[in-house]
């Protein structure tokens, strides 16, 4: 494999629930980029996911990250894989009791990557490059949902990840704020140049920010194209989908 792909994933299966769910997706996530999975609702985007980080484990198949099998490594082997990513989840899923920079600041402590001093240097740091400098005191509470979206964005960063998930990050976001989320992505990846992989219903926003567009079909990798080309495919079953009003189109 070589070094210009991040993930790849080759013949995976699951079943779940009886049912065969993924049935031999082949994807190669290319490093540095942003690469987004669309596709129908209930299709498995988000267990697409669960399998690139180790969190599920494929019936069939494999998951590689950077050349290493998921399927092959013990706890510990994983554990350290793992820190290559950040997730940033549908809801943010911010701790309630936690202010604003305690939350930020979780996966340093939890970690304990760097000391104390640092963590006081780093998080107000991120808090500023989301737009939320002003904020550390605030709880989950007291945040509008586009503000939650920033901290869940600043937390997935502190680390400096190499690979960040997105399941679903503008979920519950009027459009207006759904583009400024977008543009906040955008900016962040430019800046610390790490790998995005996003599962989207934003159609058509998810293009302007994605280089790569994967789509998810009946458990297999539909297509897979850049961001440009894909929206080009004569393929009826990516025109229809990328075709319905954005008010319209599916969750995952």
């Amino acid at each position: 494999m070589g070094s210009s792909i991040s993930i790849q994933l080759k013949g995976v299966k699951k079943m779940l629930g009886g049912q065969l769910v993924l049935r031999g997706v082949d994807l190669d996530i290319p490093k540095g980029a942003i690469t987004t999975i669309i596709g129908p609702s209930g299709e498995g985007k988000s267990v697409l996911l669960k399998h690139m980080i180790g969190l599920m484990r494929p019936d069939q198949g494999q998951v590689l990250v950077d050349g290493i099998d998921l399927s092959k490594t013990h706890d510990q082997e994983l554990n350290e894989i793992r820190k290559k990513f950040a997730m940033l989840f549908q809801s943010a899923a911010l701790f309630d009791s936690m202010s604003v920079f305690e939350n930020v600041a979780f996966p340093l402590r939890e970690k304990r990557l760097v000391p104390e001093s640092d963590v006081q240097r780093y998080v107000p740091n991120m808090l500023e490059r989301v737009g939320l400098g002003a904020m550390g005191h605030k709880f989950p509470v007291e945040l509008s949902g586009g503000m939650k979206k920033r901290v869940g964005l600043a937390r997935a960063l502190v680390t400096r990840p190499e690979i960040i998930l997105f399941d679903e990050p503008t979920t519950g976001l009027d459009p207006l704020m759904t583009y400024a989320i977008h543009d906040l992505i955008l900016t962040m990846h430019k800046t610390f140049e790490f790998t995005g992989i996003m599962v989207s219903h934003e159609i058509p926003k998810i293009f302007l920010i994605s280089d790569w567009v994967a789509m998810l079909k009946n458990g297999k990798i539909l297509a897979m194209e850049r961001s440009a080309d894909f929206q080009r495919l004569s393929d009826p079953l990516v025109h229809e989908f990328i075709s319905v009003p954005d008010s319209m189109a599916p969750s995952s």
